[in-house]
């Protein structure tokens, strides 16, 4: 049986684009995906949390799965 957790990290607007747009950066989650594969945990995706109206994602949870041990 998979068992899966979930961890928010920000995502924070930055300068615009020459080429149209605005840009995004998140912080800290390379930190969090290479904690969670030395804890066993295996990164499988990400969903939008927080979202502004005009569609930019202010907050992401990553979601991450194992076996269970138990299973």
């Amino acid at each position: 049986m998979l068992e899966y957790e979930f961890e928010r990290v920000h995502a924070e607007m930055g300068g615009y684009s020459i080429f149209g747009g605005i840009g995004i950066e998140t912080e800290g989650h390379r930190e969090v995906i290479l904690r969670r594969a030395a804890e066993g945990w295996r990164y499988a995706g990400w969903l939008p949390a927080v979202q502004r109206g005009t569609g930019h994602v202010e907050e992401m949870d990553l979601v991450f799965v194992r076996e269970r041990a138990d299973a």
